[in-house]
């Protein structure tokens, strides 16, 4: 395992940095977010970046991927944390689309993945009923009926599901909520008779979506991997997802920790630069050592991934927990460094700490992946 970029990822990282920059600057995100733009992200730029391979790069080559694996997905999406770029990578490439490579027959694989990585089709994995991260506490059933399954309840939290083609569904066809088996994944199409699609909006302003399921027939061949088996598939799935949502929040608290440096060289008081204070160089120090100890968490979790590792639980785990963490220091340091500037909507920064406040929460905070890392090790 390799704790630095190799020539290529340098490459592909400069290639996105100059990209993002021009295409997508954090502007472009708060534009969206003051528009309350229903779809969230622009799908032309999206298209591009499929063109570009991008979206392609984590899948097989025989599904149209580019089977390029997590360290090199990890610079673009890195490069996606530094100007809060929207687009649906968690959503359409992370989860719904990790969920049918991993669960889904071969003509369902074939069916939805080359739109996938052409970007030309939207997924979203809808498979969280509760206000925290908790993958197997759940409700929704499915029952079945011959040779189709009918779908009731509820999920909220569903990102990009308001704009999804397919919907990925966790329900229960067996045993009770909390329980790890019993659960079954079922891709949905959007517009099903009785799914009810309610628009919602988080923190740092990227759309989500709550979802209802009322009576939604779904015929047997659309199930991914084996009935009351999804955990299965689902653990790999957030495992994945889990580290590449960690390669975003680097970026994101790599920009933080550099705008507040700039902000420490310039910022005057007293007639001298606060950048000079012992007690903030101290603090800015303690930034610096903890994003480094992050990044080289998140680049063995992507080495996990990509050399087939048995730790990779584990190692996810640990680097979303220290990313987690780091994100809470970095985004509270950088606010309270800017002052008061900090605190309001015209300063940038402030879209920083909320992004970085969602993230930390999404798929599970420090503590789950702590206590999830203990029982993995045994304790």
């Amino acid at each position: 395992m390799g704790l630095t970029l190799t020539e290529d990822q340098i490459i592909l990282r400069d290639m996105a940095k100059n990209f993002f920059a021009e295409k997508s600057p954090v502007e472009r995100m708060r534009a969206l977010r003051d528009a309350r733009d229903e779809t969230g992200f622009s799908r032309e730029l999206w298209k591009e970046m499929g063109e570009l391979g991008w979206i392609a790069i984590p899948f097989p080559e025989a599904v149209g991927g580019a089977g390029m694996g997590y360290a090199a997905l990890g610079t673009v999406l890195t490069e996606c944390g530094r100007v809060l770029a929207p687009q649906p990578f968690l959503s359409t490439v992370l989860l719904g689309g990790n969920a049918v490579l991993f669960g889904g027959s071969y003509a369902l694989q074939h069916e939805l993945l080359p739109g996938v990585c052409s970007g030309d089709r939207i997924l979203s994995l809808a498979f969280q009923e509760h206000g925290r991260f908790a993958p197997y506490s759940v409700q929704t059933s499915a029952t079945r009926n011959d040779a189709s399954f009918t779908i009731n309840g509820s999920k909220q939290f569903v990102l990009d599901g308001q704009v999804a083609d397919q919907i990925v569904t966790v329900a229960r066809t067996s045993g009770s909520p909390g329980e790890r088996d019993g659960l079954s994944l079922f891709v949905v199409e959007a517009g099903a008779p009785g799914i009810a699609v309610e628009r919602t909006v988080l923190v740092d302003g990227r759309n989500a979506a709550r979802i209802t399921y009322e009576n939604v027939a779904v015929e047997a061949d659309r199930v991914l991997g084996e009935i009351d088996g999804g955990a299965d598939v689902l653990d790999p799935v957030f495992d994945r997802a889990t580290v590449g949502l960690c390669s975003e929040i680097l970026g994101s608290i790599e920009e933080a920790f550099e705008r507040t440096l700039e902000y420490l060289k310039m910022r005057e008081q007293f007639g001298v630069k606060i950048g000079t204070f012992q007690a903030l160089r101290h603090r800015a120090a303690d930034m610096f050592g903890e994003l480094e100890f992050a990044r080289s968490m998140v680049m063995d979790a992507q080495s996990a991934i990509d050399e087939e590792r048995d730790d990779l639980a584990e190692s996810a785990s640990a680097a979303k927990a220290r990313c987690s963490d780091v994100a809470d220091l970095i985004g509270g340091e950088a606010i309270q460094m800017h002052g008061g500037i900090g605190m309001t909507d015209e300063e940038e920064i402030g879209l920083f700490f909320k992004r970085l406040k969602a993230a930390e929460l999404t798929l599970g905070d420090a503590n789950y992946h702590r206590d999830r890392f203990a029982g993995l090790r045994g304790y």
